[in-house]
């Protein structure tokens, strides 16, 4: 568990001279979100999280933190993604937990040079978020 989470900030490090910050400020909540390549899991952290590590498929990450303290935020997270050709994907985000950390994610079929354009709807209670965010991809 220990290694998505390490990965993953190396990754958000490594995408923010591209992409800025990937994070954005939603109501109560700082939403901070990335989308990379599946084959940049090794592919140890892939079958632990029952991920296909291929070039053609992406992950789409998603934290939420309390804006306020920062701890993480148990939420219901859904969405979907549309490309330029107006097909939309749904998205089925799988929650994982380590420790204090909480990270969900979920799979998306890509092609070479794809611009997908994420809707994704954070939920908690009655408070409901929009993340929007659009990510262009490259098959290695």
């Amino acid at each position: 568990m220990k290694q998505f989470i390490y990965l993953t900030t190396l990754l958000m490090l490594l995408s923010m001279p591209l992409h800025a910050e990937q994070k954005q400020t939603l109501g109560p909540w700082d939403v901070h979100y990335l989308a990379f390549n599946a084959t940049f899991l090794t592919p140890e952290i892939a079958r632990s999280y029952g991920i296909e590590r291929s070039r053609f498929t992406a992950i789409i990450n998603v934290s939420v933190l309390d804006k306020q303290d920062q701890a993480a935020q148990q939420v219901t997270v859904e969405g979907n993604a549309r490309n330029l050709l107006g097909q939309n994907r749904p998205l089925s985000f799988k929650r994982v937990q380590d420790g204090d950390a909480i990270y969900y994610f979920a799979p998306l079929t890509i092609r070479n040079e794809d611009l997908w354009r994420f809707q994704i709807t954070i939920r908690q209670g009655n408070e409901q978020q929009q993340l929007r965010f659009e990510q262009t991809f490259y098959v290695d």
